[in-house]
């Protein structure tokens, strides 16, 4: 029943910025974990930044300080502003949703049952 529907890629030149949206249907905040990941050509899909159940969030090392995650509970949208972009963060971003439990690991794509389409990011120098 949930769905995800992630917006606002495009290519920017290197120090560019973007955000991104996620749509989300079906889905409680309270029973589970909102993320966003990326994965590039040839490279595993990995975390970008997450909030957990408790609202704690988390942010990959190569992103700290740029990217900001937020939520709009209204509308139930999820955000990612990208700033300072770099070549190296070119990827297909996804946001992603799963469901709660004591023992989750947040940090694996694996972990995850609901996924966007992806929404593709392109920093050129």
């Amino acid at each position: 029943q949930v769905q995800l529907a992630e917006s606002g890629g495009g290519s920017v030149q290197t120090g560019g910025s973007l955000r991104l949206s996620c749509a989300a249907s079906g889905y409680s905040y309270s029973r589970g974990c909102l993320a966003w990941f990326r994965q590039a050509p040839g490279k595993e899909r990995e975390a970008v930044a997450f909030f957990d159940n408790d609202g704690t969030t988390f942010y990959a090392d190569s992103v700290k300080g740029r990217f900001t995650i937020s939520q709009d509970n209204t509308t139930t949208t999820l955000y990612l502003q990208m700033s300072t972009l770099k070549p190296e963060d070119t990827a297909m971003y996804y946001c992603a949703a799963a469901n709660w439990n004591l023992f989750l690991r947040p940090l694996s794509a694996g972990e995850y049952s609901h996924w966007g389409q992806g929404t593709q990011v392109t920093v050129s120098t």
